[in-house]
């Protein structure tokens, strides 16, 4: 599904990656984890196309379609979804609204026809019950006044209801309590852990992955993947810390 080879790529012309090399095939749910400042956040924004992160060799293919030459919008509609570490406020745009807008413009760039009113609301309460979020919650604007936790779950919901085909997940357990973490994973592995699907999830800690069971774990240290394992890795790292493991790689 998503193949990464010798990507480089910089922000304000200082080099973040360095030759990344990664593969993620159907169904796989691959962790990577690093120390701080290894380049994961900048992995995610470039494979999402954030302004400002500059490609400079290497070659991201996404279902075999040439992920570069995206626009983000249309990297969302051919079935990525992106995941932030600090989901924003959007004041003035209610979710029910923002979410029904989004859909049906991915809809509509896949030739697909749009929702009626009654079945995005269908749709909603259907994901966001997974997720324990009230309806209420989508009624009010993007994020705003959401604790932590909520807007965790809020953008999980948005997953939910945007069906992609790959997510990336960017340290989608930070400043969640127990509770909520169980919540989010629980939600995550409802939505994406199919045959057809694939995650890339972004994580310091072992937490998340006890409800998120990955299929694999790579370690990414100074823009580059160094080594990569099975999800005994990732309690090696928690029970070891990075150099310790790095070094007896």
């Amino acid at each position: 599904m998503l193949k990464i080879e010798n990507l480089h790529a910089e922000i304000d012309g200082t080099e973040i990656l360095k030759g990344l090399t990664l593969e993620i095939p159907n169904g796989e749910i691959h962790a990577i984890m690093g120390p701080n400042g290894a380049g994961k956040s900048t992995l995610a924004y470039v494979l999402g196309g954030r302004p400002g992160y500059e490609v400079t060799q290497g070659s991201v293919t996404f279902n075999g379609q040439d992920m570069l030459e995206l626009e983000p919008h249309e990297r969302a509609s051919a079935g990525l979804f992106l995941g932030f570490q600090y989901p924003v406020e959007i004041p003035g745009v209610s979710n029910v609204q923002f979410l029904r807008e989004a859909l049906n413009a991915q809809r509509k760039a896949r030739g697909e026809e749009p929702l009626t009113g009654g079945e995005f609301l269908k749709l909603a309460k259907e994901k966001a019950g997974l997720l324990k979020l009230d309806m209420d919650m989508l009624k009010r604007n993007v994020n705003v006044g959401f604790s932590g936790g909520e807007k965790k779950r809020a953008e999980m919901v948005q997953m939910g209801i945007l069906d992609p085909t790959l997510a990336i997940l960017d340290e989608t357990d930070s400043g969640l309590d127990i509770d909520a973490l169980r919540v989010v994973g629980e939600g995550i592995n409802a939505i994406m852990r199919a045959p057809d699907k694939a995650v890339l999830l972004i994580t310091h800690y072992q937490r998340l992955l006890d409800v998120v069971k990955p299929d694999k774990v790579s370690i990414l240290s100074q823009g580059r993947i160094v080594r990569t394992g099975g999800a005994d890795l990732a309690k090696r790292l928690e029970d070891e810390g990075y150099d310790a493991v790095m070094e007896a790689a």
